[in-house]
């Protein structure tokens, strides 16, 4: 059963990573260059959109059936997607995948959470931390070669095999507890109408602020209002429903809107960094883009490495309250490295921040998850779930905007100081900036550090609130294994005993 669980976690963690490398080949073939950046921003706010409803679909009527729906949606927007004949096409079908891929994500995480007691939650939410490092490592050299031999219709194309895998053993060994309700479930229609306009609006701002548009200019300041009007007045509207699409009460909780702010900031540092990190290898420090997913080995083995054990160690003694402290520490300390990384920095040190960074990473990634599903009703543990995954996916989207402009800003008043002219610096790997003049490479290597000595110094400074944040959780005991004591209320809710389930 975890087998699959992985394979659909796999699923929607490696498609972007994949798709990045294949899009130059898929531009020269559709054409279409102008909206190139809508084949991932379509996927990301479907995604995004999608990820709330999903978990509160799952609360409303079982877990199980919603799973296997978003499986099969994805599996078709993969296949859609690589028969697509033009651009305008395969953005259409990307934002169908994304509205399946915000189900597996949820619905992994919600059904651990279904299943497995929190005490012994931690090593599972481990391996899934593995799972998405291995997407991140595996994911751009994967999409190369697949690209390189097959076409780039089979970087969609490889989903199926997987998926059907994973439907069929969802499908044959799934066994979830059975959820009593009474009454007739209702969705909040306008609810989740008024979450995908705010959370739509949000991600287009941090899309577009300071690349297709000025940051104020008409569009994305109309985006800025539009956004923060629909989430009040969906705040407004979770009060007066039902079946509230996000119940405002778990929020009462002072673990779950830590656990969610926390979430917010990984998803900000870690996201910059995967972003950036890549691009001062290439340029400065000479490395091949074909093996960029390497280039992020020493932080995302060591988050891999660092979940596990924290995963199992929460497990034995049930404490947790720790890694989030250490973990908050570490990502400070990694990142102010990182903001150290200048010309001359070799691989081999700056591999060594990595790693640093990575750890701090590693005892977050999952401990957020965990502690944020123990403290809430087993009623609410989809809603839990997709929260928290929202909250790291907005904060991601946020991270790459504002790192982003510090880092372009950056480099463009380097390279006009140093007289190295105006560059498109994503469109320069190693072999491009050899063939350049010594003073204009000079120039843009000197800027490009000076880019990510602010992004990783500005990441630094956010990682500070999480840590700082990290201090104001309470241990409550985790439910599963042994005496209970009663939790404090408000951080520890009561859940119904679990039905006999195995993975």
């Amino acid at each position: 059963m975890l087998l699959a669980l992985m394979i659909a976690m796999l699923l929607a963690m490696l498609d972007n990573m994949i798709i990045g490398t294949a899009m130059p080949t898929i531009v020269g073939e559709l054409g279409g260059l102008e909206h190139l950046s809508w084949v991932v921003t379509a996927y990301t706010l479907a995604t995004a959109a999608s990820t709330p409803i999903w978990g509160k679909l799952g609360d409303l009527y079982g877990r199980k059936g919603t799973f296997l729906t978003s499986i099969v949606i994805f599996l078709i927007g993969s296949a859609l997607s690589g028969m697509a004949q033009d651009m305008g096409q395969l953005i259409g079908f990307r934002a169908v995948q994304g509205l399946g891929a915000g189900g597996l994500m949820v619905g992994v995480m919600a059904i651990i959470g279904d299943l497995i007691p929190p005490r012994e939650r931690g090593k599972y939410q481990g391996m899934m931390a593995g799972v998405m490092a291995l997407a991140m490592i595996g994911g751009p050299l994967v999409g190369g070669t697949i690209t390189d031999h097959w076409g780039w219709r089979w970087s969609f194309y490889i989903n199926l095999p997987l998926g059907a895998v994973a439907l069929a053993m969802v499908t044959a060994v799934l066994h979830l507890p059975r959820k009593e309700r009474t009454g007739r479930a209702r969705i909040d229609y306008l609810g989740a109408g008024l979450l995908t306009v705010g959370i739509t609006a949000i991600v287009l701002v941090t899309t577009w602020g300071g690349t297709e548009y000025a940051w104020g200019s008409a569009t994305i300041v109309g985006l800025i209002a539009l956004g923060v009007a629909a989430l009040a007045a969906f705040v407004y509207v979770e009060t007066k429903a039902a079946e509230p699409v996000v119940p405002l009460h778990i929020f009462r909780s002072r673990n779950f809107t830590l656990m969610s702010v926390i979430g917010f900031l990984t998803g900000f540092v870690m996201f910059g960094a995967v972003l950036f990190l890549p691009l001062y290898q290439q340029s400065v420090q000479g490395a091949s883009a074909t093996n960029s997913g390497l280039l992020l080995l020493p932080m995302l083995l060591s988050m891999m490495a660092v979940s596990l054990v924290a995963g199992r160690v929460t497990t034995s003694s049930g404490k947790y309250k720790v890694f989030p402290i250490a973990g908050g520490a570490l990502m400070v300390i990694g990142l102010f490295l990182l903001a150290q990384m200048d010309t001359g920095t070799s691989r081999l040190t700056s591999g060594l921040y990595m790693a640093v960074l990575g750890a701090g990473m590693g005892f977050l990634m999952q401990i957020t998850m965990l502690v944020a599903q123990n403290s809430v009703e087993m009623k609410d543990m989809g809603v839990a779930s997709s929260s928290t995954t929202l909250f790291r996916t907005l904060g991601s989207s946020f991270g790459v905007a504002i790192m982003g402009a510090l880092f372009n800003s950056r480099v463009q008043d380097e390279m006009a100081s140093r007289g190295g002219g105006s560059l498109a610096s994503a469109q320069l790997d190693a072999a491009s900036l050899a063939k350049m003049p010594e003073q204009a490479r000079e120039a843009y290597q000197f800027a490009v550090s000076s880019g990510i000595h602010g992004a990783f110094l500005l990441g630094s400074a956010i990682a500070v609130l999480g840590f700082v944040a990290a201090f104001f959780v309470k241990e409550v005991p985790l439910k599963g294994a042994g005496p209970q004591p009663t939790p404090p209320a408000g951080d520890g809710a009561k859940n119904p005993p679990l039905v006999d389930a195995a993975i």
